[in-house]
């Protein structure tokens, strides 16, 4: 191809570019003194990126001299939006150093200014949520005073934050030198305007300069984004945005010139993720404790309400992006990402930045090793994933990354309480619909891969599944250990499994030999300072199975400590015999507890000698069938072997989830003593106070805690105390079987 045929081409591209330069301009404003002041050229421009918000450089709000702009009361200035001055304040400055963060922290030059009429109505401009490279063709802005002619303020007078020299210089925009500059679409004004609507050459009267000037080259450094131009930078620019048209995103905020050539710097809009609450300037209304996300949240939820098919605008920068887009044969578009950072924008803002990284981290396959770019809300993690790949491989990294999303963010208000909880549940739901749609199109392997992801357990399952009796009379077992995440979804971390299997107690020993490690990972998992409850399912005879006091590695050191696991965190038993399916009787029971107001502890005599024995089986039957629905079973005799143990099978089988008795319950060869009756009372008065059963796990466990360490009067009967915790809509899973454990929903 010839050169006048390559710049053909590329002429008849950047026609797509119109529309999109169109909204750029529209979004680019300038910022001036107070309106109804005396006149004055404006100071510098902005760009409107959310309703009511003005994204700018900091530097433009102070003078050639450094000081701050002469501004109306309350430090109201004016903002030229569509021809119109409006009053503005700023709000946020992250040029300020932050005491907390010291000297050396990185500071950008960039302000946040808030449109104080709420009823301006303006377009916004679109913001990369990924970091720019290298820029191929682009554009920078600047804004216009309200007589519609363009800055030509000082604002480029000064000192960068990093010290770089920003020169003033006056007068407008030459044509190029070399006459190497291609005509700018959309009938930019002046020379090269004309030229490209073929106006004649010759003697031409003076024209005001263009809006915008073309990006010859540009790319990323230390100091942020340089480019240069076949013109040099012209005055009022600084505060105003650089689009990237290849992608149809705004990558930054420009922020001065150099003095001899026509290379310019910018800031990277990515360096917005460093506004924190102690950028707020005093007696300015913010945006809260997280003003990025919120900023974040209302820039994508206003581009999204923009495509409301009801609408009478005109087409919006959607639109001019999928015009760009169009023939590049992605699957994952400008609609996919529209739509997905919507429903992001309504999710919280994540608890902790580094739940972005390891969530990015899973989807691009890369460990533990952190990213290039700070990452600190969903949004960002999205744009972190746009690696160069196939477009497969780009859709199946957006599910994946955005199913993990939804996930956490479910199991963030699991349990809470409340509306809030409740609606954040629901756009988790949302979400996860979304990512099910577009997993449809996906390989059946890629769509397992993305169902199992790392979400937050809220317990540690040990199962032990008796196999048959050996030659001497001896139960074998194997076991296994699963993360629970509620609602009866499970996933199996270890096991053992074996056809002869082991005895009780060496497999128990297997199991704690790990069970510490798996539960610090499991607390980790969960979030801060966190401990998940320990669940221990066992078959019939092993009721009295003592896992409270169970001692296990206090750490992952080779040569760790060993510490008895009740007192730190809350341990149940389970019923190895309940599964899968819920029995009427047990879940109409668990109602009645959920529902009562009051509990009450249901004391379980021992049976009497062997003479009676038929008659006081029925008589616990009796009991046990007649109980109200706040009852709960109580048996201070042994539950391993003998009548203490059929009345567990009794109170299992009339449907009772929950019950209270001592690991070495005494046996009937004696009767009932003072210690017996310290048991039953110590029962009664932690029903009475417990509040429900839902806190019945925490209460024990703190009547363990005080036990362990004596620190009162009258608790020592709770050392060995097993609470039998068997909640039917959170049904312990199959054993050893190849079908999947875990909901992807």
């Amino acid at each position: 191809m010839s050169t006048s045929e390559g710049r053909a081409a590329g002429r008849g591209d950047r026609a797509r570019y119109t529309q999109l330069l169109d909204h750029a301009g529209r979004t680019t404003v300038a910022l001036r003194a107070a309106p109804g002041g005396a006149a004055a050229r404006p100071w510098g421009s902005g760009v409107l990126i959310a309703p009511g918000w003005v994204l700018t450089c900091a530097h433009v709000l102070a003078a050639s001299d450094g000081r701050r702009r002469e501004t109306g009361p309350d430090g109201v200035f004016g903002v030229t939006v569509d021809g119109r001055v409006v009053p503005a304040r700023l709000a946020y400055d992250l040029s300020r150093p932050d005491p907390a963060a010291g000297p050396a922290a990185a500071r950008a030059d960039l302000a946040l200014v808030h449109l104080l009429d709420p009823e301006t109505d303006h377009p916004c401009a679109w913001l990369s949520d990924q970091p720019a490279t290298l820029l191929e063709d682009a554009y920078i802005f600047r804004g216009h005073d309200a007589s519609g002619a363009v800055t030509q303020g000082d604002g480029d007078a000064g000192t960068g934050h990093r010290g770089e020299r920003v020169v003033r210089e006056t007068g407008g925009v030459g044509d190029p030198q070399d006459g190497s500059c291609e005509p700018e679409p959309g009938g930019g004004r002046g020379a090269r305007g004309r030229a490209a609507h073929g106006a004649p050459a010759g003697p031409r009267a003076p024209a005001p300069p263009d809006p915008f000037i073309a990006v010859r080259f540009g790319a990323r450094d230390a100091r942020g984004l340089q480019f240069g131009s076949d013109v040099r930078v012209s005055p009022g620019a600084s505060g105003g945005p650089l689009l990237d048209c290849d992608r149809g995103e705004v990558v930054g905020i420009v922020k001065g010139r150099h003095q001899q050539d026509h290379v310019g710097l910018a800031v990277p809009v990515t360096a917005l993720r460093g506004l924190g609450p102690e950028h707020l300037v005093a007696g300015a209304e913010g945006l809260g404790p997280d003003p990025y996300h919120a900023l974040m949240s209302l820039h994508d939820r206003w581009h999204w309400a923009g495509q409301d098919l009801g609408r009478t605008a005109g087409p919006t920068w959607f639109d001019a992006q999928h015009m760009i887009m169009a023939g590049r044969g992605r699957l994952w578009g400008v609609q996919e990402r529209l739509q997905a950072l919507d429903l992001l924008a309504r999710l919280p803002a994540p608890r902790d930045p580094l739940v972005v990284e390891a969530a990015v981290g899973e989807v691009l396959e890369r460990g533990e090793r952190p990213g290039a770019w700070l990452l600190r809300t969903w949004r960002d993690g999205h744009g972190a994933l746009y690696q160069g790949s196939d477009p497969y491989t780009e859709l199946r990294a957006f599910v994946h990354y955005l199913r993990i999303v939804a996930q956490l963010t479910a199991d963030e208000v699991r349990d809470a309480p409340g509306d809030e909880a409740a609606a954040v549940r629901g756009q988790a739901a949302r979400l996860a619909e979304f990512v099910q749609a577009k997993a449809v199109v996906l390989q059946p392997q890629d769509r397992r891969r993305i169902g199992p992801v790392r979400r937050r357990p809220r317990s540690v399952l040990v199962e032990f599944e008796p196999l048959f009796y050996d030659g001497g009379g001896q139960e074998l077992f194997n076991w296994s250990v699963s993360e629970g995440y509620g609602q009866g979804q499970w996933l199996r971390v270890d096991v053992q499994e074996s056809a002869g299997g082991v005895p009780f107690e060496q497999a128990r020993e297997q199991v704690l030999r790990r069970l510490g490690g798996r539960l610090l990972r499991a607390d980790g998992d969960a979030g801060p300072n966190a401990r998940v409850r320990l669940e221990v399912a066992v078959p019939e005879g092993r009721w009295d199975t003592a896992a409270g006091q169970w001692e296990v590695a206090a750490s992952t050191r080779r040569t760790a400590r060993l510490r008895p696991v009740g007192p730190g965190r809350a341990v149940i038993l389970r019923d190895q015999g309940r599964r899968e399916q819920v029995d009427p009787a047990w879940l109409r029971r668990w109602q009645g507890l959920a529902a009562a107001r009051e509990l009450q502890a249901l004391r379980i005599p021992p049976r009497p000698g062997a003479g009676a024995r038929s008659g006081s089986a029925e008589a616990i039957w009796r009991l046990l069938e007649t109980a109200g629905e706040g009852a709960l079973p109580a048996l201070c005799h042994t539950v391993a072997d003998g009548s203490g143990r059929d009345a567990v099978g009794v109170a299992l089988d009339t449907g009772f989830p929950a019950g209270l008795w001592p690991a070495h319950g005494h046996g009937e060869e004696r009767d009932c003593d003072a210690g017996c009756e310290e048991f039953h009372r110590g029962v009664r008065e932690l029903l009475q106070g417990s509040g429900g059963v839902a806190r019945l796990p925490e209460l024990v466990r703190q009547l363990r805690a005080k036990a362990a360490e004596a620190a009162e009067e009258g608790t020592h009967w709770a050392r060995d105390l097993v609470l039998l915790y068997d909640d039917p809509e959170d049904p312990i899973p199959p054993l050893f079987t190849d079908r999947p454990q875990m909901s992807p929903r």
